[in-house]
């Protein structure tokens, strides 16, 4: 009976003081404002603006009646169309049996850390679940500090520091890219001297690539190309499908760790059974050829690339530094041109800084400090999505059909993200 209470005592301690996720607790926020009759800017939340992309909502309702319970590691056909997927974007030979499907990516980096005794390896800033995940676990979080005057990328020589310092220790390594919350992306020749460090000291690497799809040239290119042996990738359908209440994510798994799968395959039959049936079944169709969707994630493409560039060139104008976003659909301000100003209103960390924006202008922005940042860094998550999507890919198509997207086009479909950077910049400058 002792035994027991020390376990349960133990667990306790993982989950004192753990708060609801950041991103989850500024919608609730933002939306009670709303409620409360206040204009709010929602650049907290990150949601795909875009609607399911038709043929897959049509999947779905050819399989609504689909009931049973599927295999634990995913619908077989799912599995194999993600694997050809793979192949035919990336060159990454895999098949159905190198995949395994969750409810939601989240779900699925759960479990790994559940089923893999190592370190959680994370560069900061990182998304906002990655760390609480191993807290839960009672993993240890080892974070690697980035630097503004890179982008806030990791570098080879800051992983290869972190790692010589206990080399043998087993580690997962989490590269986010293209990144939230930075929005930054890596060139080939980076990945590839990330994964030269990572096969030297036997580290996993787990490759989130949920925004792959959605780098804003298309020139996405998975690190699992050049350490194939050691790679996790991570996808989904939330962000470049428009899908993230429908909870599909899924991993790929190098033969070489067919094990981990397996293991992991095997809590999951514990845990959460199977993913829903008729969104397994719509999703082959979100990963097979088609042009309607490739038409559908280049007009995508092109809208978050001229936001996000004409978002960024006016937060320069009120000298807020800003990584220039390669994918995704995110901002990551410093504001600390600011900072004595700040100081003197009472406002000495991100977390005030961004009530303060909050509560003065109806801004909704995340606190870097939920990403990993030090607590007095006045830097923050700004989520370029509070647009309606389906309108802004119906003007791109029918009156840009044939013309790159303008600052006019922003104007007309993204206006209040303006208003709101605008807003933001005054309220700065008082």
């Amino acid at each position: 009976m002792a035994k027991q209470q020390n376990i349960r005592i133990d667990l306790n301690l993982n989950i004192r003081g753990l708060k609801k996720s950041a991103t989850l607790a500024i919608n609730e926020q933002s939306r009670l404002l709303q409620q409360q009759g206040k204009k709010v800017y929602r650049l907290g939340f990150g949601q795909s603006p875009f609607p399911v992309p038709e043929p897959v909502v049509e999947s779905l309702r050819r399989h609504a009646h689909e009931k049973d319970y599927l295999a634990v590691k995913g619908l077989f056909e799912l599995r194999e169309a993600i694997a050809r997927y793979y192949d035919r974007k990336q060159g990454i030979k895999c098949t159905a049996e190198d995949v395994l499907i969750g409810p939601g990516s989240k779900e699925l980096l759960f479990l790994l850390q559940l089923v893999y005794y190592g370190d959680l390896v994370i560069p900061t800033p990182s998304w906002v679940s990655y760390a609480p995940q191993a807290i839960i676990v009672g993993r240890r979080v080892n974070w690697v500090k980035t630097h503004q005057d890179n982008d806030w990328r990791l570098t080879p020589e800051e992983l290869g520091s972190l790692c010589d310092m206990d080399p043998d220790r087993p580690r997962i390594v989490v590269l986010n890219y293209p990144s939230n919350p930075t929005g930054a992306s890596y060139t080939a020749e980076r990945l590839k001297k990330l994964a030269e460090v990572a096969r030297k000291y036997k580290a996993i690497l787990l490759s989130d690539e949920i925004y792959g799809e959605l780098h804003h040239t298309g020139q996405h290119v998975s690190i699992a190309r050049f350490y194939p042996e050691g790679t996790i990738i991570s996808t989904g359908l939330s962000k470049w499908c428009g899908a993230g209440g429908w909870r599909l994510g899924a991993f790929l798994f190098p033969p070489a760790l067919r094990w981990l799968l397996d293991a992991m395959a095997n809590v999951a039959s514990e845990t959460f059974t199977s993913t829903s049936a008729p969104i397994q079944f719509a999703a082959v169709d979100a990963f097979q050829e088609n042009p309607q969707i490739s038409s559908y994630l280049d007009d995508a493409r092109r809208i978050l690339r001229i936001i996000g560039r004409t978002l960024h060139a006016r937060l320069l104008h009120f000298n807020i530094f800003s990584p220039r976003p390669q994918g995704g659909f995110y901002l990551f301000p410093h504001f600390g041109y600011y900072q004595p100003n700040l100081l003197r209103r009472g406002i000495s960390n991100s977390q005030q800084l961004c009530e303060a924006l909050l509560n003065d202008t109806g801004v909704a922005l995340l606190p870097s400090y939920d990403f990993g940042r030090p607590s007095e860094e006045l830097t923050a998550r700004l989520s370029y999505v509070d647009f309606d999507g389906e309108q802004a890919l119906q003007q791109a198509r029918e009156a840009y059909s044939d013309r790159p997207l303008d600052e006019t086009f922003v104007e007309n479909c993204c206006g209040g993200m303006i208003e709101a950077v605008n807003s933001l910049g005054a309220w700065l400058q008082k």
